[in-house]
């Protein structure tokens, strides 16, 4: 089943509205879309203080609702509808407590159909409360034909109120209520213009002809005035007050008289009967409403985007741009040479340093070893060499990292005076790994028991043998005190000898290992020390290269960054102008649809009969 035409329109106004950025009026198409799906016709009865408006509804309806009085004022809407017995109840929103909203579900309380209105006036007038309306039902079979009610609080001077132009909004129809003692006042014509740009089904209701004997010639201005003004509403002179002692009587020719006959002949057969015309012309209102309400802006925003011009350049940007990129490049071929200079410099220096602190460490081995004792004091020897290397090595890089600090900078300075941070974490090596530790332990052959032995009677047999033979001269034996006495002295003197003799090999064995070490260190470590520098050189080169290249790229794309800027900015101002023109055209379209389901007319009927 395809959707009727005012519907489509008023879905593609929604999704235009909700394009645009428009939340709010969103919301309020929507909520009027649901009230357009609702089969009910809802009339509002508007009007000024003292016009008939109450009146009016109950002669609708036949029936005391509202309450009249010149010291009675209506201050909360009321809605009448339909239903199999009377019934009515007072809606009220109490406020939660704090500050929260209002509680969803109005509190209900029921009232006697004649004081609805009146109960309604009175507790809207009393603090702590906020009225929401008068609901009333009625078997009325003007209301049964699926018409709806809605008597409205008297409008001010100039506009409608608040409740009044909520209610408005959600009207199908409305009934102004206009007492024949005067013709229009300017605040009923403003009223009534106001009134037919958001619900353009109007029909004015001229009350109270009963009192005035001229009302025919009032009723005539005013359908003038209604021309001029541009508002297509009918004028029908009625008698609330004819029409009700009509009903009460039974008399027909009253009631003709009281002109209620034309007035529920048109409600039904201008309105009931005509809801598909009257939806569109409804939709239509609403949707020049919302067009016109988003057009202003756009047009504002595409005169603006048309006047716009694009940022003038900068001559001047450009020939300092092309100044520094000379500096630069004289710069950067001067910096370079300093840091070659500089860094063959530091490692020639940090050489001279560690093998002057190696030299020193050996002569200290020498000068321990020329009285200790290797295989009693390696322990603790091992210990000292390594600790003394490990200083060096850490003495040695410390100093490393602080002239290489001092080089940067000092470079830094020339080429970037005001870029403080451009070495932040750029001097940081690895700490140097641990080559003073892994000496080899000398291999010395112990002075065992058995060779002390062998030694012994070794240096004692040629004492032995050397001093017997002198003894024998005397005439004593080979063998005899003296020789013994010989041979153990020489024994001894060999175990003496043999073992100093030991002990100076293994000295020399033990200054061996020692040089070796410190030779593998400084080799190791002099091969990880120059490896730091060249590292940290490159490090600097590249940072301080890179720093040049940005300077140079960013110099030399100046001109054409700011280029870039006005085309980019052209390109989004022919965006946003197409946009906008896209936005506008759309908006035209929806205003010819607009103006297209606006000329619809209510078809022009005749008939007869009471309704009501």
């Amino acid at each position: 089943m395809m959707a009727p035409p005012w519907l489509t329109l008023m879905d593609d106004t929604i999704r235009v509205c909700s394009a645009h950025g428009t939340p709010d009026l969103v919301q309020r198409l929507r909520e009027r879309r649901a009230q357009l799906l609702d089969p009910k016709l809802r009339v509002l009865v508007i009007g000024e203080q003292g016009q008939g408006k109450s009146q009016l509804v109950n002669a609708l309806v036949n029936a005391p609702v509202c309450a009249v009085g010149d010291d009675t004022t209506t201050t909360v809407p009321a809605v009448l509808e339909y239903t199999k017995t009377p019934t009515a109840a007072v809606l009220t929103a109490a406020p939660d407590a704090g500050r929260r909203e209002l509680t969803q579900a109005p509190h209900r309380q029921p009232v006697a159909v004649e004081k609805v209105t009146a109960t309604a006036n009175q507790e809207a007038a009393r603090p702590g409360g906020e009225m929401v309306r008068a609901q009333v039902g009625l078997p009325s079979p003007l209301l049964s034909a699926g018409l709806v009610l809605v008597d409205t609080p008297a409008s001010g001077a100039a506009r409608p109120g608040k409740a009044t132009f909520t209610e408005i909004l959600r009207a199908d129809a409305v009934l102004l209520a206009s007492d024949a003692t005067s013709e229009f006042s300017a605040s009923e014509l403003d009223l009534l213009g106001q009134v037919s740009r958001v619900c353009p089904t109007v029909m004015v209701a001229l009350t109270k002809i009963d009192i005035v004997p001229g009302w025919r010639a009032v009723a005539e201005r005013n359908r003038a005035y209604l021309a001029r003004a541009g508002v297509g509403a009918p004028v029908v002179p009625v008698s609330a007050t004819l029409r009700l002692a009509a009903a009460k009587a039974g008399d027909r020719e009253l009631n003709a008289e009281s002109g209620f006959e034309e007035l529920l002949r048109r409600v039904k057969h201008d309105w009931l009967d005509q809801a598909d015309v009257l939806n569109r012309r409804s939709v239509a209102a609403l949707a020049g409403m919302a067009v016109e309400q988003l057009a202003g802006p756009l047009q504002e925003e595409l005169a603006a985007a048309s006047a716009e011009k694009p940022k003038g350049d900068s001559v001047a940007r450009w020939h300092t741009a092309g100044r520094k990129l000379e500096q630069l490049q004289r710069d950067s071929a001067r910096w370079q040479t300093m840091l070659s200079d500089e860094v063959s410099d530091l490692i020639a220096d940090l050489e001279f340093d560690l093998r002057d602190r190696t030299r020193r460490i050996l002569r200290e081995v020498d000068e321990y070893f020329e009285a200790a004792d290797p295989n009693r004091t390696w322990g603790e020897f091992e210990d000292w060499l390594r600790d003394n290397l490990a200083t060096v090595a850490e003495t040695n890089f410390t100093w490393l990292l602080e002239r290489f600090d001092w080089i940067a900078r000092k470079i830094a300075r020339q080429i970037a005076p005001d870029h403080k941070d451009l070495l932040p974490d750029l001097l940081v090596a690895d700490a140097p790994d641990d080559h003073a530790s892994g000496i080899r332990t000398p291999k010395v052959e112990r002075f065992t028991i058995g060779q002390k032995l062998f030694v012994g009677m070794r240096g004692s047999y040629t004492g032995l043998l050397m001093f017997g033979l002198a003894t024998t001269v005397a005439g004593m034996p080979l063998i005899n005190p003296i020789s013994l006495g010989a041979g153990v002295a020489f024994g001894a003197k060999s175990v003496f000898e043999e073992r100093g003799n030991r002990l100076k090999r293994r000295q020399a064995t033990a200054k061996t290992a020692a040089q070796r070490h410190v030779d593998d260190f400084f080799l190791a470590y002099g091969k990880e020390s120059k490896d730091a520098a060249r590292l940290l050189q490159r490090a600097v080169r590249d940072r301080f290269a890179a720093y040049a290249e940005q300077q140079r790229a960013e110099i030399t794309a100046s001109a054409k960054a700011i280029k870039q800027v006005i085309d980019a900015e052209a390109a989004e101002r022919t965006r946003r102008t197409q946009a906008v023109r896209t936005g506008i055209a759309e908006l035209a379209a929806i205003r010819q649809r607009v103006q297209a389901m606006a000329a619809v007319r209510l078809p022009e009927q005749r008939t007869r009969g009471l309704i009501a």
